[in-house]
């Protein structure tokens, strides 16, 4: 049977996540707050950041700001698109 969460980025109860997708205690509370469609739209985000800026997870300034922003993205709803962004089509 799948494990359930109260998803804080949706607002409702939904299937959590198999594994705790972030070290540290980020990971702990992501593990127990967030759910599988929450974090594959963090992930689809996060990679628009990593384009868009130029950053690599492998920095430890990058990857610092990309926890920041995951942050604001899950749990706050307030991350902002990349400065300059543009949607495709």
């Amino acid at each position: 049977m799948a494990r359930t969460v109260f998803c804080e980025y949706e607002q409702r109860e939904t299937e959590g996540l198999d594994f705790t997708p972030w070290p540290g205690e980020t990971g702990k509370r992501v593990f127990a707050h967030i759910g599988k469609a929450a974090w594959a739209a963090w992930l689809a985000h996060q990679t628009m950041l990593i384009n868009e800026n130029r950053r690599s997870p492998m920095n430890p300034e990058h990857r610092a700001m990309l926890e920041r922003e995951m942050l604001k993205f899950l749990f706050e709803r307030n991350a902002d698109k990349p400065a300059g962004y543009v949607p495709e089509g």
